[in-house]
C-alpha cells in the first residue's frame, strides 16, 4: 500500500512539475509579452513632434497614460481618444506624469501631449474629461502621480470615463465608494474582492453615476464614449460618429441593458493558447502617418491578446509619426532593419492612398511570408470585423470566437471560418503530458519497482 501512495505521488508531483511549472512560465511570458510589452529598443529624438492646438472655448478632454514602468490598455485608450476627438467639440490631449515615450499593451509606444502638471498650468482648472483606461498597479511608487493627479480633481465638474478595466483604477482611486459600476466580466470577480464598496454590475454596457461614467469590457467603451457624446454634444452627433465608424450595436447607446457574459469553455482556449502555445506567429503592423487610430487598435486586441501572435511595430523612419487625430506614435523596427515576419498587417481603409510610398517600400525592403491591407477591400465595415475573421483563418475558431467574446462584440456580422481546434497549443499541451508521465514512469521503475525487486528477491534467499 505505501508503494502505491508513493508512486500516486511520484506521478502526481511530476504533473505538477511539468505541466504547472511549464504552464506557469508560458502564461507568465504570454502575459509580459503583451500587458507589460515596454520598450526595449533605442528611444528616437522625439523633437517635432507637435501637440493639438488649444482652443479655450472648447471643453478639454485629458485621456490618462500610465508611467513608463507599465504599459496602459490600448483599446482603453485609442477608442475614447479617436471618438471624441472625431467630434472636434472638445480638445483631446494624451497626458501622463511625464514626457516620455508611454508603452500602450501589445507594444504601441505614444508620446504625450502633456504632463500631468503641465495640462493643469494650461487650463488654470480642472479638465472637463479625465478619461482613464485600464494601467495595471504593479508598483505603488511609480503610479502613484497618476493616482493622486485623478484624485486632485475628483469633484463634480469633472467627469470621469473609465473604459473596460480602468474602473479599477478609478475604484483604487476612491472615486467609485458607495457607486454602481461596470467593468469587463473577466475582472468583475477580482474587482469584487478588492473593491467591496462599489456594486459592480454586470448586465449593462455602461453605468453613468454621478460624475463617473464607467463601461464594461471593450466595445462596450464605445457605448460609453458615445453616450457621453449624446449627453454633453448632443445625440445627432453621436450617431453621425457611430455611421463614420459602422459601429453595428448603436442600439445600446440608448438601452445598455445586456445578458451578461459567463466563464465557458472559449475562456479555457485562452488560458490553453497563453500557456502552451510556444510557437507564437509573429506579425508586423506597419505604421504610417494620417493612419485611423480605431484600424490600429483593432489588430492589437484581436491578435495580441489571444496567446497565439506577437505584434511588433514597423515604419519607414523611426521619426514620430502623426495619426489621423494628432495623436503621435512611434515604432520599434524600421522596414529594413525589422525581423523576418509571418505576416505584416497594413491596417486602415485608406491605407493604399495614405501609405502608397510606404507599401511601395515594404514590398521592395520588408520580410514576411504575407502581407494583408486587412481594412482596404471593406473600407466602410467595422474595423474589427475583419481581424477577427482573419484570426480564425490564421489559428482555429475556438481563438477566434473567445476574440469576439472577450471585445464583447454582440452583433452577428462575423462570418468565422478556419479549423475547429488549436491544435499546436494541444500538441504542445499533450507533449508536456507526455514529458511529465515518462519522467515519472522512469523514477518509478528506476527506483521504486527496483528496489521492490530487490527486497522480493533477499525474501526469496
Amino acid at each position: 500500500m505505501k508503494k502505491v501512495l508513493l508512486r500516486l505521488a511520484v506521478y502526481l508531483l511530476s504533473l505538477v512539475v511539468f505541466v504547472g511549472g511549464l504552464g506557469f512560465l508560458g502564461y507568465s511570458h504570454t502575459q509580459k509579452e503583451f500587458y507589460n510589452a515596454l520598450r526595449e529598443e533605442a528611444v528616437p529624438s522625439l523633437e517635432g513632434v507637435t501637440i493639438p492646438p488649444h482652443d479655450p472655448a472648447k471643453p478639454t478632454v485629458a485621456v490618462v497614460l500610465g508611467d513608463s514602468s507599465i504599459t496602459t490598455e490600448d483599446f482603453d485608450f485609442l477608442i475614447p481618444y479617436t471618438l471624441l476627438s472625431m467630434t472636434e467639440a472638445y480638445n483631446v490631449y494624451a497626458v501622463a506624469p511625464d514626457k516620455d515615450l508611454k508603452a500602450l499593451s501589445g507594444g504601441l509606444d505614444v508620446v504625450p501631449h502633456y504632463t500631468y502638471a503641465e495640462l493643469d498650468a494650461l487650463l488654470g482648472k480642472d479638465p472637463d474629461v479625465i478619461v482613464v483606461p485600464f494601467m495595471p498597479i504593479i508598483a505603488e511608487a511609480t503610479y502613484a502621480p497618476t493616482r493622486e493627479w485623478i484624485q486632485k480633481h475628483a469633484n463634480s465638474d469633472t467627469t470621469f470615463l473609465s473604459i473596460c478595466g480602468g474602473s479599477g483604477n478609478l475604484a483604487d482611486a476612491g472615486l467609485l465608494k458607495g457607486k454602481s459600476a461596470a467593468s469587463h466580466w473577466q475582472a468583475i470577480p477580482s474587482l469584487r474582492v478588492f473593491y467591496p464598496d462599489t456594486t459592480w454590475v454586470e448586465d449593462v454596457r455602461y453605468v453613468h453615476e454621478g460624475n463617473t461614467l464607467t463601461s464594461s469590457g471593450q466595445t462596450a467603451g464605445i457605448d460609453a464614449v458615445l453616450h457621453l457624446i449624446s449627453q454633453q454634444v448632443g445625440e445627432p452627433t453621436a450617431a453621425s460618429i457611430a455611421k463614420q465608424i459602422s459601429y453595428p450595436n448603436y442600439e445600446f447607446v440608448a438601452n445598455p441593458k445586456v445578458e451578461p457574459f459567463v466563464l465557458d469553455y472559449k475562456f479555457s482556449t485562452y488560458i490553453l493558447n497563453s500557456t502552451f502555445r510556444w510557437q507564437k506567429k509573429q506579425m508586423g503592423v506597419l505604421l504610417y502617418d494620417g493612419m485611423e487610430e480605431l484600424a490600429l487598435s483593432s489588430i492589437f486586441d484581436s491578435y495580441a491578446d489571444t496567446g497565439t501572435t506577437r505584434v511588433r511595430t514597423i515604419s519607414r523612419t523611426m521619426t514620430p509619426l502623426t495619426t489621423k487625430h494628432h495623436l503621435n506614435i512611434v515604432a520599434r523596427h524600421t522596414i529594413e532593419n525589422a525581423p523576418q515576419l509571418d505576416k505584416m498587417i497594413i491596417p486602415g481603409g485608406d491605407a493604399p492612398s495614405l501609405a502608397h510610398d510606404d507599401i511601395k517600400f515594404w514590398n521592395e525592403k520588408g520580410k514576411a511570408d504575407v502581407t494583408l491591407l486587412i481594412h482596404a477591400d471593406s473600407p466602410n465595415r467595422y474595423v474589427f470585423e475583419a481581424p477577427l475573421e482573419d484570426l480564425a483563418k490564421q489559428e482555429d475558431l475556438l481563438t477566434a470566437r473567445h476574440g469576439v467574446k472577450r471585445l464583447e462584440y454582440r452583433f452577428d456580422n462575423i462570418k468565422l471560418e478556419g479549423s475547429a481546434l488549436p491544435l499546436m497549443t494541444y500538441a504542445h499541451l499533450l507533449l508536456t503530458l507526455a514529458l511529465a508521465f515518462f519522467t515519472a514512469f522512469f523514477i518509478d521503475r528506476k527506483f521504486i519497482a527496483k528496489k521492490s525487486i530487490c527486497c522480493l528477491h533477499k525474501r526469496t534467499l
